[in-house]
């Protein structure tokens, strides 16, 4: 357990807050089961460190001028920096799930015209694809339709989706070194 999550006081259960059979009122349970809240220090380092990885693929971006940051990596940054823990978050997930999102999307992209319904069906192909390829992560899904409605030219977007998501692990990794108290990412590589 890290010691960046302030203490969360379990809510008081009294005899007069309960309700039938002993059990607390719907809401009080319901209340209970949120996360506990960083520490300052935790939410600025990991704030600090998603907007600095942000800001480095716009000033690639700027330098290849080529759009290198895309929603979807900014979904991934807020995951690999902030829930740094989660399956979604691991490198395997970050990398691969959108990598395989964009070959979702420019699968469906090809097959059909860029509406919105062929949108859905690309992040629902991402779905089924990360799900089966063990490599959890939502903001592929986004990735895939953003192939869909834009049509990126795939021998620029993929290697800038592929450096950008590298980038994004990789300061992910350095940010949980940097101060002692964070929990160190990733909890797997693979």
């Amino acid at each position: 357990m890290s010691t960046d999550i302030a203490p969360h006081p379990a809510p008081a259960v009294t005899g007069s807050a309960t309700g039938p059979g002993g059990r607390r009122p719907r809401l009080a349970r319901m209340a209970g089961r949120a996360p506990a809240r960083p520490t300052p220090a935790a939410a600025a380092h990991n704030v600090s460190a998603a907007t600095a990885a942000l800001l480095a693929l716009v000033a690639i971006g700027a330098a290849l001028h080529e759009p290198v940051l895309i929603p979807p990596l900014a979904a991934s940054a807020a995951l690999v920096h902030c829930a740094p823990a989660l399956p979604l978050a691991q490198p395997r997930s970050v990398v691969v799930g959108h990598l395989l999102g964009a070959a979702a999307g420019y699968a469906v992209a090809l097959a059909a015209n860029g509406s919105a319904w062929a949108a859905a069906l690309a992040a629902g192909a991402t779905l089924a694809l990360t799900t089966l390829a063990r490599t959890p992560h939502s903001p592929a899904c986004a990735t895939a339709v953003v192939i869909v409605l834009q049509e990126p030219a795939p021998s620029r977007f993929v290697p800038l989706l592929f450096g950008s998501t590298v980038l994004l692990v990789l300061t992910a990794y350095a940010a949980s070194r940097v101060r002692r108290a964070a929990p160190k990412y990733p909890a797997y590589w693979w």
